[in-house]
């Protein structure tokens, strides 16, 4: 008897109409006194792989959130203050990527819903919020929260989970992250930098037995040893901090040169010979940290090197932002999945065409 599969049929994803890249490029630039400490700015930013990055914080009169009378212009925002742009705008977000799911592929019958995010917090939940806004008072939810970058993985592990165990499950996967909402004042290069990378997204999955889209095959779940302080997320009274290590993306490098974590993310197949890359788009170091340590092609990444120009790091959204693009290009053969956050810790699955 074979074994039973989840699916991810299709997905849809959605991101902002506010391009806040340039502008915050001009004020991080600002916070620097040195020059040539600006100059180094100027240059890494250039060489980032990021064009755009999308923020849901309304424009005004044309300006950007750092601009006059936007919502970092005069003193940084309580956490409070962000959590209620997060109750209004998240769920909003989240429902824009769900219409464009519906674009692609039917999602009447739901059953299940999982939401991941970290960044922000607020009860009801946006789960229970998106769930009556679709009318699915009655469906089973799980919000996966603050766990960071490899969410994704995590939510959609637990889709495939319910799928394996109900095969008539239709499961919504909704990944939303508005990480514009906490910029920090800031006048160290390494952590304008690290603010550099992220913008808001979010994607939305139909998750399920039918034989099409991208069958989930084996999960795994890896833990760099003695790397607890190296990926941080924590809240403070501006917002939620995040510290990230400028030691991560060599960790990485090292790590997946290691034949027995090679081994557990692709298999007994060689890293070449694996067709489809889904790496979550944490920058570019990240990337080619991955390129390098796994040796592949040079455009191996291409997807998510495509991803992290056209809209940054958006956390958890980014990895379904990639595997849309894939699915959009009806890639066939073996595929991985693979995504970084706090620990640090990989988490991932290998995947492949079904039908």
């Amino acid at each position: 008897m074979s074994e039973r599969r989840a699916c991810i049929n299709a997905i849809g994803c959605a991101t902002p109409g506010q391009d806040v890249h340039l502008p915050f490029i001009r004020w991080a630039s600002e916070q620097l006194e040195d020059e040539r400490a600006r100059g180094l700015f100027t240059r890494m930013a250039e060489r980032s792989g990021i064009d755009h990055r999308w923020s849901v914080l309304p424009s005004v009169e044309g300006g950007s959130p750092v601009d006059a009378g936007g919502f970092y212009a005069e003193a940084m925002p309580s956490t409070s203050q962000r959590m209620r742009l997060y109750r209004c705008y998240a769920p909003a977000l989240a429902l824009s990527a769900i219409e464009a799911l519906k674009v692609n592929t039917n999602i009447d019958g739901i059953t299940h819903l999982v939401v991941a995010s970290c960044t922000g917090f607020v009860a009801p939940g946006i789960d229970q919020i998106i769930a009556e806004a679709l009318d699915l008072a009655g469906v089973e939810r799980t919000l996966v929260g603050f766990m960071g970058c490899y969410a994704a993985v995590a939510a959609l592990r637990t889709a495939r989970h319910i799928v394996r165990s109900e095969p008539d499950a239709r499961v919504l996967v909704v990944t939303v992250e508005l990480s514009s909402l906490h910029l920090q004042a800031e006048q160290q290069l390494e952590r304008l930098l690290m603010m550099l990378q992220f913008g808001d997204g979010a994607a939305a999955a139909l998750v399920s037995a039918e034989n099409c889209g991208f069958a989930m095959e084996t999960l795994f779940a890896i833990n760099l040893a003695e790397s607890a302080d190296l990926i941080r997320w924590e809240i403070g009274d501006t917002g939620f901090i995040m510290h990230l290590s400028g030691e991560v993306p060599g960790r990485i490098q090292t790590a997946l040169r290691d034949e027995s974590v090679r081994e557990r993310v692709c298999g007994s197949m060689e890293p070449a010979m694996i067709s489809n890359w889904a790496v979550h788009a944490g920058g570019r170091s990240i990337l080619d940290a991955v390129e390098h340590g796994l040796e592949l092609r040079d455009n191996a990444l291409a997807f998510s090197r495509g991803v992290l120009a056209r809209y940054g790091n958006m956390s958890s959204a980014t990895l379904m932002f990639i595997l849309a693009d894939l699915l959009d290009q009806d890639r066939q053969g073996q595929g991985v999945a693979l995504a970084f956050g706090p620990g640090v810790a990989a988490e991932g699955f290998r995947f492949c065409r079904a039908g």
